[in-house]
């Protein structure tokens, strides 16, 4: 609708605008054009004034801005989803950066890995290796006779850092050179997958709680930013391979788990491997899922196993189990502050079954444990 001025200021404004030459044509409709492109320059509902630190909407507006939103497709399962910041961790040679390529080449090619679904479309994945160097990497997907054609695709791109460059010396400092680098990366490939291995290499300090809330703000910076999905390699510090796995095995701050979207870790079984010509066995298990429930848990982790096969080295998926099974045998003393935690959680009404998925134990030991107590 066509905004209307008032008799008394439209006159105003004949009176005040300089007449024109009796030639000149005049175009009534002229006023309306301008007052209706006025009109569409007006804020939408979508307006987002880049003066404001907050978007403030109604509860309701927001659920309904996010009505033709499509779910979040799977990467990797329900261990890893698309926009996600991810954070896979594990120990020193159990395996991360074996997982981590076999990942970002299914992903490259549309494909599953194993039983997790992967039901989004291929992607270029960029693959920021500070760990192997190119005879590694080469032995892992070579082969022995192959000449490793076919291994990837022009979508799985690897990146290494550049040891003859000088441009790090333009900046203030080795973290804000990496950063500008990889943003650089990004925009030169147009990748939506990015896959950090490792998180260490990146130099952010994450020990102290404000590299690692740096880091995170980088990280969720430049996922927002270039809308990509995010998995970044860590380590966890040394411990008892008799305890469950949880958050608190990240090497670094809590701040970072507290920040990522998602978080899954590789854990080492102290079973023998499952066949003869099998490398080491071992369990992925979900450590936190925003997009999904938790399926691979303490009671459900899934069993795997590193294997070559055609020349690509990668993990075999076979099963699963409960984690308490593939544990360390327990010393004397961790069994006495075992029995203490089962025999509390039994006395508040649990059940042996749910004192097992608390503690992340076999419910087999939680019933010889009450027993022996008594």
């Amino acid at each position: 609708m066509l905004f209307t001025r008032p008799p008394e200021i439209e006159a105003i404004r004949q009176e005040t605008r300089p007449k024109l030459p009796e030639d000149f044509e005049d175009f009534d409709e002229f006023d309306d054009l301008l007052d209706e492109s006025e009109e569409e320059e007006q804020p939408n509902d979508d307006y987002i004034d880049p003066n404001v630190g907050f978007i403030i909407k109604p509860g309701e507006t927001w659920l309904q801005n996010g009505a033709e939103t499509p779910p979040a497709q799977m990467l990797f399962g329900g261990f890893w989803f698309q926009d996600e910041l991810c954070i896979l961790f594990a120990d020193t040679n159990a395996g991360k950066s074996i997982l981590a390529v076999q990942i970002g080449n299914a992903i490259s090619r549309g494909q599953a890995v194993g039983p997790f679904e992967m039901n989004g479309p291929a992607e270029t994945v960029l693959y920021f290796d500070f760990e192997l160097s190119t005879s590694q990497f080469r032995k892992r997907y070579m082969g022995d006779s192959a000449d490793g054609a076919g291994a990837f695709n022009e979508k799985f791109l690897r990146a290494v850092i550049n040891p003859s460059s000088n441009k790090a010396r333009k900046f203030s400092s080795y973290v804000e050179y990496i950063g500008n680098e990889i943003e650089n990366a990004l925009v030169s490939t147009g990748a939506r997958v990015l896959i950090i291995d490792n998180l260490t290499c990146l130099r952010f300090g994450t020990h102290a709680a404000s590299g690692a809330l740096n880091l995170v703000h980088f990280l969720q910076g430049i996922k927002d930013a270039y809308q990509l999905s995010i998995l970044v390699l860590a380590h966890t510090p040394k411990r008892s391979l008799s305890k469950p796995l949880t958050r608190n095995d990240l090497l670094g701050s809590k701040m970072l788990i507290n920040f990522c979207d998602s978080a899954f870790a590789i854990g080492e079984s102290q079973l023998p491997p499952p066949a003869e010509g099998s490398g080491p066995l071992r369990y992925l298990k979900q450590i936190k899922q925003r997009s999904t429930h938790e399926v691979y848990g303490a009671a459900n982790v899934c069993l795997c196993s590193i294997v070559k096969a055609d020349g690509f080295l990668q993990f075999k998926f076979d099963g699963a189990a409960h984690e308490a099974e593939h544990l360390s045998r327990q010393t004397e003393q961790y069994r006495k502050i075992s029995d203490t935690c089962i025999a509390e959680l039994s006395q508040q009404g649990l059940s042996v079954r749910q004192v097992a998925e608390k503690l992340g134990i076999g419910p087999t030991t939680v019933f010889r444990a009450l027993k022996r107590l008594g």
